[in-house]
């Protein structure tokens, strides 16, 4: 497959495939969704460490070996903590950037979200109610929709999970 014939199936343009390969630019989630599907590969194929130890491989992930996901301006960036998606859920380190927002998110089958914010400031829409969440504050939702802002001058960063796994 070309660059212009992936560019084409996602919507891309070929300069913006050129600066993801080359590591000047980094893929949102949904772009890498895209491409999974595309593929016929499960989108947890693009957070494999080649360098990682064979003992832990299933076990361990090294702060070193996470792929950061999105970029601060698209809003949000992700990194795959869980070893393995093979278990009943996943663990993601989120950052949402300062006055960032995202639309309103729908389970694509039923899950269940929970986390806890270590900074910041995070506003999570569950449904139609808004929660206002501090450091420390925890939540917990299923199959809903919602959304979240950041609405402060500082990056929030929540851990977040998700069962069974999305990626």
């Amino acid at each position: 497959m070309t660059l212009q014939n992936l560019a084409d199936a996602i919507g891309r343009s070929p300069g913006w495939l050129s600066l993801i390969e080359r590591g000047q630019a980094q893929p949102a989630i949904n772009d890498l969704r895209q491409i999974a599907a595309l593929f016929d590969v499960n989108i947890s194929f693009f957070f494999r460490s080649s360098g990682q130890d064979d003992q832990e491989r299933g076990l361990v992930v090294r702060t070193q070996d996470r792929s950061p996901l999105g970029t601060p301006e698209s809003g949000l960036v992700e990194e795959l903590l869980s070893p393995t998606l093979s278990g009943s859920f996943e663990m993601i380190k989120s950052t949402f950037a300062p006055q960032a927002r995202s639309g309103t998110i729908k389970p694509l089958r039923p899950t269940e979200h929970g986390g806890v914010l270590l900074s910041g400031e995070l506003d999570l829409i569950v449904d139609d109610m808004r929660f206002s969440l501090a450091v420390g504050d925890s939540f917990q939702f299923q199959n809903k929709d919602y959304a979240w802002e950041n609405l402060g001058d500082v990056p929030a960063i929540a851990i977040w999970v998700v069962a069974p796994p999305v990626y």
